[in-house]
Parts: structure tokens; sequence; C-alpha cells
């Protein structure tokens, strides 16, 4: 029997655990062969790909991001392979299973929850026996009607063979992020997400999952990112995860999703300590700091503990930090969500994701739609329009906000300029995105695209829109990260450059030798020209990066690009009268 399981990934650098699972677990008995495309790649690609393997059995995964993409490839899949048996599992479709079962007439079956065990007992039921009702965990039609058996109880995941071991996916390691679990379940019961529905945490077995991480990482994996809902529920469990990596790593890196209210200082210490720069990055999810919010789904949070925890970690140096916010949660007005922005942004993660409530099915949250008068869309992602506290208008006004924050925070382009906006020009940091986002919208910017000068090219002009003060000494900042940004110097800058090849060669001449290191004094006319970069700014910069300390007055800020090691090299230093004359 020739049986493909897929899944439209949303990236090519994406993988997908669960088509590994269905594979490791449905062996020896079956071979099944797995192929996964990308929400980008055209559905008649997919559909003649797949028609090329002439599968008996085809399963897919469905996700929120897939599923409606999903659903246009197997109605043209049953046309072209009708002897064909289409199965969909996944958390999309483990819920309201009926009505998914009735909308797409070409699927012939849907697997419910944890779909390793029922998927491969249909396989075995497809093969020869076509007793369907003895699945458990199962939607099927029988001659045209539908019919569901009981669900089917939690999987002992310690029968489960290694999903990770496979031939075929060596050759990509290093190049795809590698989905990893060493739990199932969730402690906690928060409303708007499935975990909150599976009672209780089980976890693999600890020598099983080292064992696991040694082999991907000796075969050359650069990105393992876990997938459990709370990582560091089980602190001895998480500890000594943590060790081993830190053990064994291998230039490799490790993503966790983290509760950060319930982390231990004596973890914490062990971090700071022991994890080396860069090895760890710690997901956190925050999604409110309105208590009566945080009541209404059910999540409990500790914010002050939680902000010791993020400050400990930053403080450290070692380890990113990735903070989630979550905009129309019940109760949470317009203003309220501002001051959970401004609460969560003063922690100053390296990456913060202000993320909108989807009423995911299956989940409390949508049960309670109808009493917070939600509006949300009919079809995945199923986000939210409106409820009783916070308008459509609101809603949009905020994705503004969240898209130049992706734009001028996480993106990592412009931070000292940022920095010195929120703290000293704009009331507080969502002000700058809101106000920022608003004009990027009236411009219609968003609706076309832009080239890394252009950045600040539209900050500029957004400045002066709002009749911004000190410009001279925001456009030094500006400077300052245009120059930072880049490895090599930059061929063109968006502004007019203080020296012109002379300026550069009578600074040569006069004291230009007293600002630079050693390293660089061997360079010709020639070889300052090429690797060397000198512009006037109102401040010391050296002092800002080092300490965010602002002391203004005349300076030079001096960028020498490495010509052989791909990195800049700055320095600043205070203009006396030969140089500015």
């Amino acid at each position: 029997m020739n049986i493909v399981v897929t899944t439209l990934n949303a990236k090519y650098i994406h993988t997908c655990l669960a088509l590994r699972l269905l594979k490791s677990y449905s062996a020896p008995e079956f071979d099944v062969d797995m192929v996964e495309y990308t929400i980008k790649d055209p559905e008649l690609n997919v559909v003649s790909d797949l028609f090329n393997r002439q599968p008996d059995v085809i399963g897919f995964s469905c996700y929120i991001w897939n599923v409606e993409k999903t659903i246009q490839i197997v109605k043209m899949l049953k046309k072209v392979l009708p002897n064909t048996k289409i199965i969909l599992g996944g958390p999309e479709v483990s819920y309201d299973t009926e009505e998914w079962i009735n909308r797409v007439p070409g699927v012939d079956f849907i697997v419910r929850g944890e779909g390793e065990e029922t998927f491969k007992q249909l396989l075995h039921q497809i093969e020869g026996g076509q007793d369907y009702e003895t699945i458990a965990g199962l939607a099927f039609r029988d001659n045209g009607e539908v019919k569901m058996t009981p669900s089917r109880p939690n999987l002992d995941i310690l029968t489960i063979p290694s999903p990770y071991r496979f031939e075929e996916d060596k050759k990509d390691l290093g190049k795809r992020i590698v989905y990893f679990e060493t739990s199932r379940g969730c402690p906690f019961q928060c409303q708007f997400c499935l975990s909150s529905i599976e009672v209780g945490v089980r976890y693999f077995e600890i020598d099983k999952v080292k064992s696991d991480l040694l082999y991907l990482i000796h075969n050359g994996a650069k990105m393992i990112k876990f997938i459990d809902r709370t990582f560091n529920i089980k602190r001895d469990y998480a500890m000594e995860i943590f060790q081993f990596l830190i053990d064994n790593h291998g230039g490799c890196e490790f993503q966790f999703e983290i509760t950060a209210d319930i982390m231990r200082p004596e973890v914490l210490e062990f971090l700071n300590d022991k994890a080396p720069k860069g090895v760890f990055r710690f997901e956190i999810g925050v999604q409110s700091t309105n208590d009566h919010t945080n009541d209404l789904v059910k999540r409990r949070q500790n914010f002050k503990k939680l902000s010791r925890t993020v400050t400990l970690i930053k403080e450290g140096g070692k380890i990113d930090q990735h903070l989630d916010l979550i905009a129309g949660l019940p109760d949470e007005n317009y203003n309220s969500f501002k001051k959970t922005f401004n609460d969560v942004f003063a922690l100053r993660p390296e990456e913060l994701q202000l993320g909108f409530l989807k009423m995911l099915r299956g989940t409390g949250m949508r049960a309670m739609a109808d009493q917070f008068n939600y509006q949300y869309m009919d079809h995945a992602p199923y986000e939210i329009l409106s409820n009783n506290v916070i308008s459509f208008a609101e809603i949009t006004r905020i994705k503004r906000a969240e898209d130049i924050l992706e734009k001028y925070w996480n993106d990592h382009r412009l931070d000292n300029t940022v920095e010195y906006l929120i703290e000293h020009v704009f009331e507080t940091p969502f002000d700058f995105f809101q106000r920022f986002g608003d004009y990027w919208d009236e411009k219609g910017w968003g609706k076309i695209g832009h080239q890394f000068e252009d950045l600040f090219y539209r900050l500029q002009s957004f400045l002066v829109y709002e009749k911004t003060k000190n410009m001279k000494l925001i456009e030094g900042f500006m400077k300052v990260d245009y120059l930072l940004h880049y490895k090599q110097k930059p061929r063109k800058k968006w502004w007019d450059p203080s020296f012109s090849k002379g300026d550069l060669n009578t600074l040569k001449e006069g004291s230009l030798n007293d600002l630079i290191p050693s390293a660089t004094l061997n360079l010709n006319d020639k070889g300052i020209q090429k690797h060397l970069v000198i512009e006037e700014v109102p401040f010391d910069v050296t002092k800002w990066i080092n300490n965010r300390s602002l002391q203004l007055g005349d300076y030079l800020f001096i960028v020498y690009y490495h010509p052989k090691n791909n990195a800049n090299e700055f320095f600043t230093s205070l203009m006396d009268q030969e140089i500015s004359n």
C-alpha cells in the first residue's frame, strides 16, 4: 500500500513533527512516505506532485494557517485520484469534526486528537478489515452517512519510536528548524489555548530525549525548538536538560517556551552562570497585565515575578527573550491594552510579538464568544474583529502599531534611535509605535515595499510631521544605527556625508592618527576611503552604547569596516579645534 503523509508548512525552514510521528509509529508494518510543501506553493503544483506519487492513502496535517488551502487541494485531488483514501488530522480538524467532514466531501476520514495510534489502526483497516467503527478517535463516511467513534484516551507516549532519526531528514538538518517535544500537555487552563483542554502533563523518558538530541546535534542541527507548552514546569527535568545541552550543544541553538513567574532564583542563577551566550532562547507568554482579564481567561500570572525573571535573564546577557502579547482578550479595551504594552515593553525584550486573539475551535474562549459579543473571522485563523469593549477601528489601529514594532524594534535596525525616542520624545513606547503606525498608513507605505534606507527616510518624515524637537540629535542616532547595521562600508547614505575625500585626507595629515587604533594606521589613502567612515554626531556614541549615558557635544563617529572578517568597529572622539577647522 502506497501511503503519503503531507502538510503545508508556513515557511520552508519549518518542519512538521506530526508527519514524523505518524511515520515512526506506523513502522515497521507500514512504510510511510513524508512530503512537505509550504502555503506559498501553488495548489496545482502540490496536486500534480501528489498525483505523480500515485498514493493509495494520503494524510494531511491541518492547522489554522493551512486548512483552507488544504481543502482546495483535497477537492482537486479527489477529482484526479478518486480511489485514493484521503485522511485529515491535526488540531484544526479535531474539533467540530462533523462540520469539517460535511464541508469537504472529498475527505474519507478525519483523525481526532492524538493521531499516532488511530492512524496506524486505520491503515490496517483500509488494507484489509474496513471495520472502522472499532477505531477510537475517528470520523468517517459509511454509505454517505457520517459516523463518529468515541474519543481515544491519551496515548502512552513512552511507546512512540523516535521521530527524529529518518535518513531523509539528515541532509536538511542544518537548514531547517527541528521541532522537538519532551512532554505533552499543560498544567494551566488558559481559555484561549487548545492545550487547556488536555488534563495533566506526560513526559518522555529523559535518557531517550538526551539520545535523540545528541543524534540531531551530531548530524548538523542548528536550531531545535522545543514545543512543550511549559518547559520549566517540572524543575528537575528541565534543569537536567539544560545542563545536558550546555555540555553538548555543539553550536546548536535551542528555543523553549517557559512560564517566567514560576522560575526559581536558583534556576536563573544557574543559567546566568553556566549557559553559553546565544545557545538558549526563551519564549514567554505574557498576553496581558490586566488582572481582571487574566482571571476571565483562567490565566494565573504574577507579573511582578515574571518581570523579575525577565530582568535577571536580560542582565545575565546570555539568553535572548521573546515575549508575547494578545490584543482583544475579554474586558481589555484599547487603553488597557496600551498599558499592557507599555508594562511589557519596559522590560525591553529582544523581541516583543503583538498578536491578536484567535477564537480557536474547541477552546473555552470560543465558547464564551457571545458573552463578550465577539465578532471574528468565519474561517481560519478566526481572528477577532471586535468585542464589547474594543472596536474594529481600534483593532485596526493596534495592527498599525504592530507593523511598526516589527520593523523598528523586533528587526533591531534602529535600536539606538528608538530607545532615545521612547525615553526622551514620546510619552510612552506605545505612543511612538501607534502614532508612527497611523502616519505610515496615512502615507500608503503599507501598500508598497521598502529598502533598508527607506526606514530612515520615513522615520525622518514622521518626526518632522510631529514637529519633533532636537532633530539634529535624533538624526545623529539614526546615522549611528545606519552605519552599525553594515559589516562592510555602505555604498550609499540617506544623508549628506560630513566629510569628503579631501576632508578625510586632511584629517589623516592632521590628528586622525590620534583618533583610531593602530591597526588601521597602515592603511593608505585608498584604504581609508575603502574601509573607513567618519561622521559628525552631537553626542558621545561610545558612552551611549556602553551605558545609555547621553553626553552632548561635537564628536566624530568613526567606523572601521574590517576587510577580512566581515565586522565593524567604532570609535568616538571629541572634536578639537584643529579637526573642526
